[in-house]
């Protein structure tokens, strides 16, 4: 009995395919303007296979996102990644202005990258303190990090974004 038991386990094992995922992850750089103290600057790499899971980027089926697949779906990325990054000083939201955008490799595979300009009208904004909060993936992925880097006058800061950690302060004065 137990050696057909480790027969159909092997068998099975033997006939399953074998797939392999890498975590779930982006990467969110924002860096202070140095002439404006009111605007940073930023860039966001989200990986296109956690994109294509959640909007189906591959209409054609093939296995591969194309850059043509991107361009279509690009209304659907961007409403879907900037509707989950926010940020504010005190009681006012500041403004992500999309700019452009691209297709860059990592070592995981191919990633869109969204440029985007945040501009922060209030007088608490210039050196002061600003809060993002981040949600990408949060609502279907919960083990999704963000892997953020801030560059301002006082140097560079890093967090780990998660479901527990979604939102930090920024200081981007000196």
């Amino acid at each position: 009995m137990r050696l057909r038991c480790l027969l159909l386990v092997l068998s099975v094992a033997a006939f399953s395919p074998a797939h392999s995922h890498s975590a779930s992850d982006a990467y969110l750089t924002l860096s202070a303007d140095a002439q404006n103290p009111r605007v940073l600057h930023g860039q966001w790499d989200i990986a296109l296979r956690d994109l294509d899971f959640l909007l189906s980027l591959d209409d054609d089926g093939d296995g591969k996102v194309s850059w043509g697949e991107v361009r279509q779906h690009l209304p659907a990325i961007e409403r879907y990644a900037y509707g989950r990054l926010a940020f504010g000083t005190g009681e006012a939201a500041c403004t992500v202005t999309p700019l452009r955008r691209q297709i860059d490799d990592h070592a995981d595979g191919a990633y869109v990258v969204l440029f985007f300009d945040v501009t922060c009208n209030r007088a608490e904004s210039t050196g002061g303190s600003l809060k993002m909060s981040y949600s990408l993936f949060f609502d279907i992925d919960p083990s999704h990090r963000g892997i953020f880097l801030l560059h301002s006058k006082s140097g560079t800061s890093t967090a780990v974004l998660s479901p527990q950690n979604a939102s930090v302060s920024l200081s981007t004065g000196p």
